[in-house]
């Protein structure tokens, strides 16, 4: 399992505008999201792979990184998990 942090999209996006996005950079569709408002100003997702490990993740995530889309340049980055 792996995590996918998007950070700086707009809070009105629709998940499906996100799978859409990263489908269409080689990523594989994401089996959860958490929405992370904060206090509003860089809201966030939180995007888990099952089944998926961390390290293909990293190979995707130059692919979209520093992206600007929908008038927002978003951020992503691949989560550690503890054990790793």
């Amino acid at each position: 399992m792996a995590d996918l942090l998007v950070d700086n999209i707009d809070a009105d996006i629709a998940d499906d505008d996100i799978k859409e996005l990263l489908v269409k950079y080689g990523f594989p569709v994401f089996d959860g999201i958490e929405h992370i408002l904060g206090d509003g100003s860089r809201p966030a997702v939180l995007l888990t792979f099952e089944g998926v490990d961390p390290e293909f993740l990293r190979h995707l995530q130059s692919r979209v990184h520093n992206l600007f889309w929908k008038n927002r340049r978003i951020t992503v980055q691949v989560m550690t998990d503890r054990s790793e």
